[in-house]
Parts: structure tokens; C-alpha cells; sequence
């Protein structure tokens, strides 16, 4: 593990940890790793990266009544984290396997975990092979069954997208493949929705993750039925939990949310108005509640 200071003097550390097979996984680490208070673990979606959790990390780490170390991975061919040649390892059993490695290597025994779309996913599979580990988790706009509809659409754009120009060119796409989701954002939000998802190097500006994530959904057949994660959830019964969906989501409906709350002994929920999937998590609401949630806990454990 090595790590260094944001060359942008943000207030994170960019850490870089080897996993077993020689790829690199990139993390922001906020906050203070001495802090008593719970420490957060966030895990974005299929395609995201670090950037989506900025604000949430920036509330939880550095405000004034319950400070806490917050750690943003970013799973292998996203982001800063290397592109595995063999894109099979895009799988989610993997890449929880490479969550549970990297906490160790910068010593996180037990979190609290805010899991994004692709992220919640990983989090359930480590709910049935390690649930010591979690204290709680949030789960962001993801559930035990997958909305056809939205899994088309990401389906649709994954590694699909055209090539992009300069900065403008890639907030306009990016407003296009989401504005039915996400119709109350302005231009400025647009752009920064692309800086979140783009990156450019040598002049260039491409997709802030590997192509190659696409492939292991050729074979998705969604004219079949999506197999369904309820073993997984279930593993989280006892593990305090917090699931947000967007009001206007594709991915987790309300039927499925209703249901989970009945499968749950410790489940809360939020509904994020005018956000579809997923919610992005840097309005006043979405923070509070999670900040919220693990104040909680908090108090829970020194009661």
C-alpha cells in the first residue's frame, strides 16, 4: 500500500493498494484514522468512481459533532484503479473479494458501508461472506431484484457511448442517457455530472472507466427472468440498514422495497424526490439521513 497527497490539495489522500493478481486499487481516504467514530466504506456503482461520494465523505469526515474516517474504493477498471486484462474479473464476487482485501490493508476492521447500485450489490455478497465486518450499510437505489427496465437501459449505454470532443460535448451526452432520471438538473449540474464521469488525458477526454465493463453483459438475456438477490439481503437481517431510492428509479421499485421492509428486522428507508437511479447523494436530505444513520450507531455501541 503506498498512499500520497491530492496534488490538488483537496482534503483526501489518494491510496493505492495491491490486490493478489498485481492490480492496483485506488481509494480517497477523508478524515482522521484515529477518529473513535464508526469509519465509512463507500462503494460506487457499475461504471462510477470516488468523485460521487465528494460531498457525503467531505459532511461525514470534517463536521464539527461526529467527525469519522470515510474511504472511497473504487473497484478494479474504474476510475484510478487499474483495468484488469481480463474483463471476466469484472464480476461482483471478485470485486468483493477485493473490498475485503483492501480493508485490511488500511485497517478497517468493522465500517459502516454506502453501497451504490453496483456497490449495494457487493455489499449484500459481503453480508453472506463476512457479515462481522458491516456495523451497517446504506444501500443507494439497489435491492434483492433488478428492474428489467433499467437494467436495459444501462445495458444500452455501458462502453456504448460515443466519442466526446471537449467537456461540453460530454455534458450534453451525459444529459441525454440521463435526464429521464434526473430532470430538475441544470447545465451546471449537467457539466459537473460529467466531471464526475469523465477524464482527460493527452488533450483527450473518455470514460472514467474500462469498456471492457460491458462485456459480461452480452449474454444478459432480459427477456428471461433476472435472478434475484433475497439469500443476499437476507444475510443482512440482523445489520442495521438504510435503503434510499429515487422516486424516479428504474432499478428498484416500490414493490421491491415494501418487500424488503418485511423481509428486515432493522431497515429504514428514504425516498429521494426527482432522482431516478441512482440518487446522487449531495443534497441536504440524502446526507443528513446517512449521516443520521451512523450517529446512530454510534451512540448504539458506547450506550
Amino acid at each position: 500500500m503506498n498512499s500520497t497527497v491530492n496534488h490538488d490539495a483537496q482534503p483526501w489522500l489518494d491510496v493505492f493498494v495491491s490486490m493478489n493478481d498485481g492490480l492496483k486499487l485506488h481509494a480517497r481516504d477523508y478524515g482522521d484514522r484515529t477518529s473513535n467514530a464508526l469509519p465509512v466504506l463507500c462503494l460506487p456503482g457499475l461504471t462510477r468512481n470516488a468523485h460521487d461520494f465528494h460531498e457525503l465523505a467531505l459532511h461525514l469526515a470534517y463536521n464539527d459533532k461526529h467527525p469519522r474516517r470515510v474511504v472511497s474504493l473504487e473497484s478494479r477498471g474504474r476510475g484510478r484503479s487499474d483495468w484488469d486484462t481480463n474483463w471476466r474479473n469484472y464480476d461482483s464476487q471478485i470485486e468483493a473479494n477485493d473490498v475485503l482485501s483492501v480493508m485490511p490493508a488500511l485497517g478497517l476492521g468493522h465500517v459502516g458501508i454506502v453501497g451504490t447500485s453496483r456497490g449495494g450489490i457487493l455489499a449484500l455478497i459481503i453480508a453472506v461472506m463476512r457479515p462481522g465486518v458491516m456495523a451497517g450499510v446504506v444501500l443507494n437505489d439497489i435491492g434483492p431484484v433488478l428492474g428489467a427496465k433499467g437494467l436495459a437501459r444501462i445495458k444500452g449505454y455501458v462502453g456504448k457511448t460515443p466519442p466526446v470532443h471537449n467537456w461540453e460535448d460530454a455534458a450534453r451526452l451525459i444529459k441525454t442517457l440521463n435526464e429521464g432520471q434526473f430532470p430538475y438538473l441544470d447545465n451546471d449540474a449537467w457539466m459537473g455530472f460529467a466531471k464526475r464521469s469523465y477524464v482527460e488525458k493527452d488533450g483527450e477526454i473518455a470514460p472514467a472507466y474500462d469498456p471492457n465493463l460491458a462485456r459480461p453483459f452480452e449474454d444478459l438475456d432480459l427477456s428471461k427472468p433476472v435472478t434475484t438477490l433475497w439469500p443476499q439481503f437476507e444475510a443482512l437481517r440482523n445489520i442495521p440498514t438504510l435503503v434510499i431510492r429515487g422516486e424516479n428509479s428504474d432499478l428498484l421499485d416500490e414493490t421491491t422495497l415494501v418487500e424488503m421492509g418485511q423481509r428486515h428486522n432493522k431497515m429504514e428507508t428514504l425516498e429521494i424526490k426527482e432522482e431516478g437511479h441512482a440518487p446522487l447523494l449531495m443534497d441536504s436530505i440524502s446526507i443528513g439521513k446517512i449521516s443520521s444513520f451512523f450517529n446512530k450507531l454510534d451512540k448504539e455501541k458506547h450506550s
